[in-house]
């Protein structure tokens, strides 16, 4: 079974049952954030996490399997991206990319912000000019060495 029928499979699975990522998730024993990242395709499962899933949707071992494999990260096409809402992460880089490197670097020095040693939060902030998206970033500071 290839990934992407895996992830397929996983999402009319979902659907089906009429599951939130939060509760597969709460299955998994892993946060939200993570667990949907995996399920569709960019983080690699343990034995016990992928039997989890497959429990909890009903899946078949192949995609189990699928969910234990290395993943090619990176989901996007090279192109920008036509969706709304990614499309609005992508304009958010493209507008504060440089002011966030600035600051960063102002803060912590020359480095990067890891994305591997890294956490993401999203949660719904109540606002009487309707509800607002709290995404919270958090990653290791990596500095640059001289050698």
């Amino acid at each position: 079974m290839e990934k992407q029928s895996a992830t397929e499979a996983i999402l009319a699975a979902k659907e089906e049952k009429g599951l939130t990522f939060a509760q597969i998730a709460e299955a998994v024993g892993r946060h939200p954030v993570w667990t949907t990242s995996a399920l569709l395709g960019q983080q690699q499962m343990s034995e016990k996490e992928a039997a989890a899933v497959a429990a909890v949707l009903d899946l078949p071992d192949e995609v189990a399997a699928q969910l234990q494999r290395f993943p090619t990260k990176g989901s996007l096409p090279e192109t920008v991206p036509t969706d709304p809402l990614i499309y609005r992460f992508h304009e958010i880089v493209q507008v504060y990319g440089t002011t966030l490197k600035a600051l960063i670097h102002e803060e912590f020095g020359d480095g990067i912000m890891s994305a591997i040693d890294f956490e993401m939060d999203i949660e719904r902030v109540p606002d009487p000019k309707g509800d607002r998206v709290k995404v919270t970033l958090n990653g290791k500071f990596l500095p640059y060495r001289k050698w």
